[in-house]
């Protein structure tokens, strides 16, 4: 197969597995696609009766529904706690999908700064990315593969299912991160359908707790327990802000890649995540041009995640 044919078939399958998510986005949330997800749980987590969460939360929407900046303004202060976590704004660049194709990778870690690398397990040149991602100082994480919602959609080697009871959840994830030395996280690979399920997310959640990892719910479906479900664990866990590149077009990822800025400037922090395309490299090439003396910085996304 050639990186084109390559690059053609990944495009494909994670486009297929947004479809759901972004049907429902917008169909129900047209205004909110540049809202801090992180905003509603932190209000929650707080210990706020029902009937104050949900006052404040319809006065939230209201303002951004009906423009009373003020009023949204007003309640998205608590995200200020989260600032305590860095100085500056920051951004978190998870690029996914690792393990096909060592070129493709290393155009990323040609540009010389802070990104994290996703791994898939099982493939030909994960063990090898893995270590050489890992001795050029970068962070890598398991890009573990979930059960989309189009059957004909193959997630790929060690992937989990529905179906799976905890025993298989449990045996498919340990061998995954016993693949891949030296990770600090995990994010969801596709998943539309495995992350809406809390049970089965909890129990992927438990083993990688015990492992001391971070997790990054990749958000393919708008209605993923994977998030909430972390931080009922009193895991350290983040949400992705933006695809980068849902149109493998250089001007579009550009156009993403400022918004991800727009959404740091305003919250202190954005994730994005893109995948092993070359018009990505290009584009975030050009986009390091644009947040020099901006006094935002690329990090790692475990300095952005703040303990539980």
């Amino acid at each position: 197969m050639t990186e084109r044919e390559l690059g053609s078939i990944q495009y494909i399958v994670f486009s297929l597995d947004l479809i759901p998510y972004q049907l429902y986005k917008s169909a129900n949330f047209p205004l909110f696609s540049s809202v801090n997800p992180v905003l509603l749980f932190w209000t929650m987590k707080q210990g706020m009766h029902r009937r104050d969460f949900l006052k404040k939360t319809s006065a939230f929407l209201a303002g951004s529904l009906f423009g009373l900046n003020q009023t949204s303004r007003a309640y998205a202060s608590p995200m200020d706690a989260e600032r305590r976590c860095y100085s500056h704004p920051n951004i978190a660049l998870i690029i996914d999908d690792i393990g096909y194709s060592i070129s493709r990778a290393r155009e990323f870690l040609r540009l010389g700064v802070p990104i994290t690398y996703s791994i898939l397990p099982r493939l030909p040149k994960s063990l090898d990315l893995a270590l050489e991602i890992r001795e050029m100082g970068h962070e890598v994480m398991l890009h573990q593969p979930m059960e989309p919602y189009d059957p004909r959609i193959d997630p790929g080697p060690g992937a989990l299912y529905v179906e799976y009871d905890r025993r298989m959840i449990a045996d498919i994830v340990e061998e995954n991160l016993h693949a891949i030395p030296n990770i600090n996280g995990v994010n969801n690979h596709m998943g539309s359908r495995f992350t809406e399920y809390e049970r089965k997310m909890r129990a992927v959640l438990g083993i990688l707790k015990n492992w001391d990892l971070f997790f990054v719910d990749s958000l393919t479906t708008s209605h993923s327990a994977g998030f909430r479900t972390a931080r009922a664990l009193n895991m350290n866990a983040a949400r992705r802000n933006v695809f980068l590149d849902n149109q493998v077009r250089e001007a579009a990822i550009l156009g993403q890649l400022n918004r991800l800025k727009n959404i740091a400037i305003r919250y202190g922090c954005a994730v994005g995540i893109g995948h092993p395309f070359p018009q990505t490299a290009t584009a975030i090439g050009r986009f390091l041009r644009v947040l020099h003396d901006s006094g935002i910085s690329l990090a790692y996304m475990s300095s952005l995640i703040c303990s539980a």
